[in-house]
C-alpha cells in the first residue's frame, strides 16, 4: 500500500528580516495564500525565522490563527547550562515551534559541525518533542569523488543511528553545490538521491517508518522549477531558502499545485 505523504515547503529565511519585518512578511504571506484560496491540508507551508523573530512570529500565527508551522534554524545539543549563545530545545518547544533544521550545510561547513554534533541535535530535538530537518548533501568534490549519494545517505546514517523508528523526523536533500548557485539540481537528479535516502531509511527505521517520512529537495528551487521536482516519487516537498524571502515567490512554490502541467 502506498502511504500518501502530505508536502512540506519550508522556507528557511537565514539572518535576513528583524522582528518588524517578520511580522510584516508574514501577514502579507499569509494573506496571499488566503486570497488564492490555499488549502493548506494539501501542502504544508513551514517559515524558519531567525531566532529573535520567534516569538514575533509565533504570537502572529496563534492570534490570527494563520495555517503557517513555524520551525526555528538550529538548536544546542544540550538542554541547558554554561554554553553561551546557544539555543535549547526546551526554549524553542516553549514557543510552540514544530520544526528545527539540523545539520544544514552552512552550519556543517561555517561553524564545523560534524556529523556527531549533528547527531547530538537530532537527539536533542527528539527529547523536547521538536521535529528535525536533517539536512544531508554533498559538495561538488565529494559528487566527483564518490558520486551523488554516497556522502548524503552516510550522513543519513550518522544523523539517524540512535533514532527510534517511531520518531518523526523530515529529511532535506541539499547538494550544496546546488545551494544559491542559482544552478538546482535536475528532478531526475534529486529523485535518485531522495530514492537512495528513503531506502536508507528503510534499513534505519523500517519500511513503514520509510513510507512515511518526507525527503525535501532544497537547492536554488523556485517557482519555475518546483512542480518538476514534486513531479518525482521520493520528492516530499522543498527546502527554499533565498526565494522564501520573496512573498509572491514563495507563496507560488507553496501553490505549485495550481501550477500548468502539475
Amino acid at each position: 500500500m502506498v502511504t500518501a505523504r502530505r508536502p512540506l515547503i519550508a522556507g528557511n529565511w537565514k539572518m535576513n528580516l528583524d522582528h518588524l519585518q517578520s511580522i510584516a512578511f508574514v501577514q502579507k504571506l499569509a494573506w496571499n495564500l488566503k486570497d488564492a484560496k490555499h488549502d493548506a491540508a494539501t501542502v504544508e507551508a513551514a517559515i524558519f525565522p531567525p531566532f529573535t523573530d520567534l516569538r514575533s512570529v509565533q504570537t502572529l500565527i496563534d492570534a490570527d490563527k494563520l495555517e503557517l508551522e513555524l520551525g526555528a534554524q538550529d538548536l544546542s545539543d544540550n538542554d541547558s547550562g554554561a554554553f553561551t549563545g546557544d539555543i535549547s530545545g526546551a526554549f524553542l518547544s516553549k514557543l510552540a515551534v514544530k520544526y528545527v533544521i539540523v545539520g544544514h550545510s552552512e552550519r556543517r561547513t561555517i561553524h564545523l559541525e560534524s556529523d556527531e554534533v549533528v547527531a547530538s541535535k537530532v537527539a536533542a530535538a527528539h527529547r523536547n518533542g521538536l521535529v528535525p530537518v536533517v539536512c544531508v548533501g554533498e559538495t561538488a568534490d565529494d559528487l566527483e569523488k564518490h558520486g551523488p549519494s554516497a556522502v548524503p545517505v552516510a550522513q543519513l546514517k550518522a544523523a539517524l543511528a540512535a533514532v527510534p523508528s517511531s520518531a518523526e523526523i523530515v529529511v532535506a536533500y541539499e547538494p550544496v553545490w546546488a545551494i544559491g548557485s542559482g544552478q538546482a539540481a535536475t528532478p531526475d537528479q534529486a529523485q535518485q538521491v531522495c530514492a537512495a535516502l528513503r531506502a536508507t531509511l528503510v534499513d534505519l527505521l523500517g519500511a513503514d517508518a520509510a513510507a512515511s517520512t518526507r525527503v525535501l529537495y532544497g537547492g536554488s528551487v523556485k517557482a519555475s522549477n518546483i512542480a518538476s521536482f514534486m513531479r518525482e516519487p521520493d520528492v516530499d516537498g522543498a527546502l527554499v531558502g533565498g526565494a522564501s524571502l520573496d512573498i509572491t515567490e514563495f507563496a507560488s512554490i507553496i501553490r505549485y499545485q495550481n501550477h500548468v502541467g502539475v
